[in-house]
Parts: C-alpha cells; sequence; structure tokens
C-alpha cells in the first residue's frame, strides 16, 4: 500500500486520448508505453511518454511497463536531440499532490531546453491539435 496521494481526476485524460475519446497527437504508441505531444510546451520539444495501461504513480508500474517506458524516454529524448539539436534536455516525472502530480496517471516530461536554459514553468499557450500535430510530423523522422 502506498502512502501517496494523488489526485482524484476521473475520468483520466490521458486514457481518453489513447482510446481515442478526446483528441490528442500521439507521436508512437507500443503495447506497454507511448508519447503524447502535449498542448502546452514547455520546452522544444515537450513531450510526455506515458504507460498504456493506467497506473497512478511509479509505484504502481510493472517491470515490463518501467523498461518500456525508459526505452520509449530515450527514444524521445534521441529524437527531440536529433530534430531541435538544443544545448540540453530535461526530464521529470512527479508521483502525489505534495510533488505537484497533476494526472493521476504515470507519465515523464521530456523536453529540449528553452533559449534562457532549464523549462518554462510559467504560462504557457495551449497549442491546437493542428500544432501539436505538426510538432509530431517533425519529429517523426528522427524516431
Amino acid at each position: 500500500m502506498s502512502h501517496l496521494v494523488v489526485p482524484d481526476a476521473h475520468p483520466c485524460a490521458f486514457c481518453d486520448y489513447l482510446t481515442g475519446n478526446r483528441p490528442f497527437t500521439i507521436l508512437h504508441r507500443e503495447s506497454l508505453a507511448a508519447i503524447l505531444v502535449p498542448r502546452e510546451q514547455r520546452g522544444i520539444s515537450h513531450l510526455l511518454v506515458i504507460t498504456t495501461r493506467h497506473a497512478p504513480t511509479l509505484l504502481d508500474l510493472h517491470e515490463a511497463e518501467a523498461h518500456a517506458v525508459i526505452d520509449l524516454l530515450q527514444r524521445a529524448s534521441r529524437a527531440i536531440d536529433k530534430t531541435d539539436r538544443r544545448p540540453g534536455i530535461s526530464v521529470w516525472q512527479n508521483n502525489g499532490i505534495d510533488a505537484y502530480q497533476a494526472i493521476p496517471h504515470f507519465h515523464f516530461h521530456v523536453a529540449g531546453t528553452i533559449e534562457s536554459g532549464g523549462t518554462n514553468w510559467n504560462d504557457v499557450p495551449e497549442l491546437s491539435i493542428i500544432e501539436t500535430d505538426r510538432i509530431a510530423e517533425r519529429l517523426r523522422p528522427n524516431f
């Protein structure tokens, strides 16, 4: 039993994205993990690596899911590096409300650094699906 307190969000947005119930850009999908292009771009480029099964936190992953996520995290990082040629890549992951987890579905963020370094933690504009699809198409040749 975990001591983590996760946000209460039903239905799960990530599950809805994966099932097609809500539109979202999916860069790549495998049986255990997927890569999404979020509408709030906090880096150049910003991607989410998630499990395809609903698992609220890192503590809820099966071993095979953990390996699949790390494999896709590395592939996403390489695609950002080859495509955007940023001087840095940020990777972060939050578990529980106290760690600022907003969506209770396990995910890693991976983003190329912005011009001033790091990632943008301020309010950022929400892109359209057309714009996130363009980001996916730009990254896909290097994926």
